[in-house]
């Protein structure tokens, strides 16, 4: 188990962290943007500069999964990013879907090696 969590750990990592970076410097070829309601709203995240917000989430989370430090506070930071991936493939564009589903499987993974760290948040009610 400890093998195939290094291995989700780092290729989630790897994923978000080069993705992350390439949003601030191409140097991945992406072609044209899509067409209809996908290419809109990559248009509408690449006028406002979003995507650079993006893309300092998915470089800080894959960094820190690489280094292997603070991994809980990287899949936070990496969840909200699958869950619009896997949100986009399903509405917008197939395209993103297969790499969605893909990088949740490694996220899930790694959730579940760190749930401990999320207990709190599954809580009913705070005791005082």
């Amino acid at each position: 188990m400890k093998i195939i969590i290094l291995i989700a750990r780092i290729l989630l990592g790897l994923v978000f962290f080069v993705f992350g970076l390439n949003k601030f410097h191409t140097f991945i070829p992406s072609g044209p943007l899509p067409s209809g309601a996908a290419g809109q709203f990559m248009g509408a995240m690449i006028s406002t500069k979003y995507l650079m917000i993006v893309g300092a989430f998915e470089t800080t989370g894959g960094l820190l999964l690489l280094i292997n430090r603070y991994v809980p506070l990287a899949l936070c930071l990496l969840g909200p990013v699958i869950v619009n991936v896997l949100i986009i493939g399903i509405l917008m564009t197939q395209q993103a879907l297969g790499s969605g589903l893909v990088v949740a499987a490694l996220w899930l993974i790694l959730f579940v090696r760190y749930r401990s760290a999320f207990a709190g948040i599954f809580q009913a009610r705070v005791s005082n």
